[in-house]
Order: structure tokens, then sequence, then C-alpha cells
């Protein structure tokens, strides 16, 4: 089932009665029939609140929300056929796990037999086979969460709402739930909408992401989209991890001090620009004796795993981050404190009114 929201806008009311500028203003995306779609952004961007809007939690101010076609923007929650998977798990403390999946259907009081078999079921789907007699303090973190996502499917539900669902839980184990989420989705095929901050975990679950900033939407496109053809500086700068350097459109180049690459077409001579270069985007060579120009000084260098992040220092006193795997870095020899030759491969570039 596909899930479109159109023009949606949510205003909350200050303390002192007044409105508050808008958690959502004016928003607009569908999220594929059979998809993952993740709703990225930073913290405050409003993608909780969209998500509550689509599952009756919130009432919007305006706009529509309709879910395979059907308006249900004033369809209470019950009815709208969603599962929400909370990032504080909401397990219920005294319920067993059996009975916290159990939980939903025996609200719709099914039958005991089906609500057992439906159980099982689960507990196998979640990999939880044999531990339906615990309590949820007697599990991980990673098993309480894979609780309540077998408690938010037990019904069966036409979408699934996931709200930074692996945001209380160690690195390694997010890493770990990630790659199951993915398998859980290849074998249920639910419509799945996901907020989150991290956009390595967007990158790597989507099918489909909706980048919001301050209450309004970015850009909507596959992951592919947004971080190859980004629409504006912030979505350049938010997926990537660029650094900004500044220049002038010289010709048919984007001249970045003694750097450049090619300019945006149609770009006007002279004109201001952004660049936005990620780490992997440059590449770094050691300066002789016989170099003619030494474009960058090594101030750091620290080492996460097979990977090395060299912070340089450009002539014009701006700071840029390469990433390199380590035997590349090893096989040029430097040190913290040398100069190098800087050669930019690529870089996003942004003229005046940031328009590509």
């Amino acid at each position: 089932m596909s899930v479109t929201v159109r023009n949606l806008t949510k205003r909350f009311t200050a303390s002192a009665g007044s409105p508050r500028a808008p958690a959502v203003a004016d928003a607009s995306f569908e999220a594929p029939d059979g998809a993952i779609t993740t709703l990225l952004g930073p913290s405050g961007s409003g993608k909780t609140t969209v998500l509550r809007a689509i599952a009756g939690l919130e009432q919007p101010d305006s706009g529509t929300i309709l879910l395979d076609g059907v308006d249900c923007t004033a369809i209470p929650a019950r009815r709208r056929g969603v599962g929400f998977v909370f990032q504080g798990y909401a397990l219920f403390a005294h319920m067993s796990v059996r009975d916290n999946i159990a939980f939903g259907l025996q609200v719709r009081k099914m039958p005991r037999k089906e609500i057992a078999e439906r159980v099982d079921e689960l507990l196998s789907l979640v990999q939880l086979e044999g531990l339906g007699a615990r309590y949820p303090k007697q599990l991980s973190g990673g098993q309480q969460q894979r609780v309540a996502f077998a408690r938010a499917l037990a019904t069966r539900p036409r979408v699934l709402l996931l709200d930074e669902p692996f945001g209380a839980l160690d690195a390694q184990v997010r890493v770990e739930l990630r790659s199951w989420l993915q398998r859980l989705h290849a074998q249920t095929h639910v419509t799945t909408l996901l907020v989150t901050h991290d956009q390595e975990e967007a990158l790597e679950l989507s099918q489909h992401v909706v980048l919001m900033r301050a209450g309004r939407i970015e850009q909507v496109g596959t992951p592919h989209d947004l971080y190859d053809h980004p629409s504006t500086p912030f979505v350049a700068s938010f997926i990537g991890g660029a650094t900004v350097l500044r220049g002038r459109v010289e010709g048919t180049r984007a001249a970045i001090g003694p750097l450049s690459v090619a300019a945006p077409d149609g770009a006007l001579e002279g004109a201001g620009l952004q660049a936005f270069v990620r780490p992997h985007d440059v590449r770094i060579a050691r300066a002789t004796d016989q170099s003619a120009v030494s474009l960058g000084k090594i101030e750091k260098l620290v080492r996460v795993g097979g990977f090395v992040k060299v912070e340089l220092r450009l002539p014009s006193g701006e700071a840029m981050t390469v990433q390199m795997a380590k035997t590349e870095l090893d096989a040029l020899g430097v040190a913290e404190g040398d100069r190098v030759l800087v050669d930019l491969l690529a870089a996003k570039v942004f003229v005046e009114d940031y328009s590509i």
C-alpha cells in the first residue's frame, strides 16, 4: 500500500498560548508501495510529527493523508491499519514476550488458537523462538526491539511506521538490527516508513528518502539521487559529510583558490560559488623538492579501522577532510606537519543562488 502526504502543515501551541512556527510546513511526498521510505533529517526537522500524523496520533492543521489513495486524514488511528514501533520499545513490563505480541490480537478478540499460531509465527519471524515466556527486562535491547516489531506486525498492518527504532541501542546492535530489518522486509514486503537522523542508516536501508529541514522537505528521491544529485546546499552538506569551499567561476571552471573543478553549465563569469567536497573525492600526493606548488598541510591523521581521516589546511586557511585507505596513506609515507599536493576529483557546485 502506498502512503501519500499532500500539503501537510502542523503547528504546536507555545506555553503562552501563541502558535509556534510550523513543526511541518506544506510537506508533500509519496512513499511507494512495498518499499522502505526514510524520513531523514536533523533533530527538529519535523520527521516524527509527519510519522505521527500518518499514524493518526497527531491531527494536522491542514493537508491530506492518503493510504492506497483513500483519504484517511480524519480516520481514527485504530482504524488506519498501521503498525507503530517506538524508539523506547514501549513494551508492557508486566507481560511476557508472548503476551506483548498477542496484545493487539486479544483486543480484537481473535480466537485463542489463532492468536497462539500467529504469535508462534512472529516469534519465528523475529528469531526469538523459545523466549516467549520471558519478560522484557530479561531480554537485551536488541531482543526487546524485535519484540516491538513482532507486536507491530501481529495485526498484519498495511503500513509499518518506525520512529528511530534503533536510537536507544549501541552501535554494534544498530548495525546488526539494520541487517535484520532488511531481511524482515524482504520476507514481509510491508510498506515501511522509517524516521532517522542517521544518514548511513537511511542510505543502507531505504529505497526512497524524504530529506527534511526545519519542517520543510528539501529533496525526495532514491538514496543515489540525493547523494549524487543534491538539489540544495543543505542536501549536499547533510548527505556525505562534505567540506564547504568557496570560490568563483572562471571560464568553464569553478576556481577554489589554486584548486578547480568543472563549473555548472551556464554559470556566469566571476559568480561566487560554494563547492561541497566529500572526503573520498580528494586525492593527495607527497610534495617533493621539485614540486611547483604545495597545496595543503597535514594537521592531523586519525585512524578509523582500515581508513584514515586526513585533516588538511589549505593556503586560504580553509580546512578540508580527506578519507583514504590506510594502505594508501602508508604508501605515500606522509605524516602530520607534511605539505602535500591536493587534487579535487569531484565536487557538488552551487553558484550564487544555489542552483546547479
